[in-house]
């Protein structure tokens, strides 16, 4: 009698970056034509600070880094992304900055920030998580405790800068509507297309899910 050959399946678990990389869009998102900027394996898409920027299973992590910027500029947009912060964090979103200069005035900066943080008990108002910083104070109370992940998307399409943190608007501005809250001049309100960064400020943050979409 002649025997059939035992077929044995392996299952492997895929490794957290793995997990991380295929995660990256959603099948809605894929739709809509949404492109990942960070896959959870390489910085082929970004320059600058490389090195001040590390992945660690599949996340990536500010320990403590500069700026961080796309290679490719853009104009109009819908950025999305997810991240963790630790006590104190500081960080920010450039979004239509040139390189080379503070995008908090070259260009535009969305602060990244723990709210909660000790160290930031008497910030203005333009400082707080979500604001544009120096212009657009964002409203308060919508980030989650620190150490668990909260998402975030920006919105910039022509003079309309949108803020969403864990799914509410926090920051819906008409840059022709606005004065600069700290009375200093703010050239990158007027730029149409920039760089998107992030901009560490010497602690760990990190990021995941990074992509984003343009707008024509």
């Amino acid at each position: 009698m002649r025997l059939l050959p035992t077929v044995v399946l392996v299952l492997v678990a895929l490794p957290v970056w793995a997990e991380e990389a295929s995660n990256c869009l959603t099948p809605e998102e894929k739709e809509q034509g949404f492109v990942c900027l960070f896959d959870g394996t390489s910085l082929d898409q970004w320059q600058g600070d490389t090195k001040g920027y590390v992945i660690e299973d599949g996340v990536l992590v500010c320990k403590p880094g500069g700026n961080l910027y796309t290679k490719k500029e853009y104009s109009d947009f819908i950025f999305r992304f997810e991240f963790k912060l630790t006590p104190n964090a500081n960080n920010g979103v450039g979004i239509r900055t040139p390189l080379g200069c503070d995008p908090a005035y070259c260009g535009m900066e969305i602060q990244i920030l723990d709210d909660s943080g000790s160290q930031y008990t008497q910030l203005q108002p333009y400082q707080y998580h979500g604001s544009i910083y120096g212009v657009v104070p964002a409203k308060r109370g919508h980030l989650k405790p620190v150490g668990e992940w909260n998402s975030e998307e920006i919105l910039c399409q022509g003079r309309h800068v949108r803020v969403t943190l864990n799914g509410v608007v926090i920051v819906d501005a008409n840059l022709d509507e606005v004065q600069p809250m700290d009375h200093r001049d703010h050239p990158g309100l007027k730029r149409e297309k920039g760089y998107i960064g992030f901009l560490g400020h010497g602690t760990r943050v990190e990021f995941r899910r990074i992509r984003i979409k343009e707008l024509k």
